[in-house]
């Protein structure tokens, strides 16, 4: 893979989101680190094996990616302006974020923020049409609510965290849980491969499943309920109300992705498609009237495919974007 689209791939955990001001809402900058670092700290975090009975500890970094669970504290050495923590999970958790302790000078312009979900180059995951909650209900601010509210929990397996302290010796102390979501509603994928079942159950929602790779997406089982043949033959698939999209695209926000197919029949595969894209998501809509499921497995294009891909009207829309 050449080194101009590993950067590329790499766009998730190159940019980081800060609140500047007292502003309430998230103002984008660019974080200058290398691809290969972060990859690294992610790929470290993952691999770690710790018994149950160790509570991990460690000192948390300016930029920084969290994936085991344990206590994160960060000191400031000097003034800290422009900071955020990416915590993941697996597919089936939710986050847990408890504040231990907080250090900061809230009126002298200091906050801790978690955000609900992730937020990249001013592109939020999950996108406000797939998240049960109102944008602004999505942050919670330590100087407002940390004394009333200490643990801040994820509707999904990612959270952020951002903060910035202005003086040396201002510091705070966090313990990140990871807990049990029975039905995982919008899910970033830790890893370019893997498999994954989606499942509904009677709700009116939008569910997503990301994974920040080109990827080959292979369906085995799709189970959309009973529907009217006519009624989606004239109106496609979104008349219908229950039906599955693949999305391709370089941001996080599925809104302003390119669709690359829709699924509005119940089948069982396996059906595939090949997605030349920084992001491939497989996103269920659910009118609540059925149980719906979808059963897929993924996996890495290498350099070869990718190339292969090129000219194709229909898979290289990213290549070419």
């Amino acid at each position: 893979m050449s080194g101009t689209l590993r950067a590329q791939l790499c766009f998730l955990l190159l940019s980081v989101t800060a609140l500047r001001g007292h502003a309430r809402f998230l103002d984008i900058q660019e974080n200058d680190i290398s691809p290969e670092g972060l990859l690294s700290l992610l790929s470290s975090e993952l691999k770690r094996e710790l018994p149950e009975e160790f509570v991990y500890r460690r000192a948390l970094r300016c930029l920084d990616m969290v994936a085991v669970e344990g206590q994160f504290t960060f000191t400031a050495e000097r003034p800290q302006l422009n900071c955020a923590v990416f915590f993941i999970g697996e597919p089936s958790d939710i986050i847990s974020i408890e504040y231990d302790s907080v250090n900061i000078d809230c009126r002298g312009g200091d906050f801790v923020k978690v955000f609900d979900g992730w937020v990249m180059k001013g592109e939020k995951f999950p996108s406000s049409q797939d998240h049960p909650l109102p944008l602004y209900e999505r942050y919670s601010d330590y100087c407002e609510t940390g004394v009333t509210r200490p643990i801040v929990r994820s509707s999904q397996n990612v959270a952020m965290l951002f903060f910035r302290l202005h003086q040396s010796g201002s510091s705070f102390t966090v313990t990140f849980r990871k807990l049990i979501n029975p039905f995982p509603c919008n899910v970033v994928s830790q890893t370019p491969e893997g498999s994954f079942t989606m499942i509904i159950p009677q709700q009116h929602r939008n569910c997503s499943f990301s994974i920040i790779y080109p990827v080959e997406i292979q369906i085995g089982e799709l189970s959309l309920g009973q529907h009217n043949d006519l009624k989606r033959s004239i109106l496609g698939c979104a008349g219908s109300g229950d039906f599955v999209e693949l999305l391709g695209g370089n941001g996080m926000d599925t809104s302003k992705m390119f669709p690359m197919a829709d699924l509005c029949y119940s089948f069982n595969g396996p059906a595939q498609m090949k997605v030349g894209c920084d992001n491939t998501v497989v996103r269920m809509v659910s009118s609540g009237k059925f149980v719906n499921r979808v059963s897929f497995q993924y996996r890495l294009l290498g350099h070869q495919e990718l190339q292969q891909m090129k000219g194709n009207s229909v898979e290289d829309v990213c290549l070419r974007a």
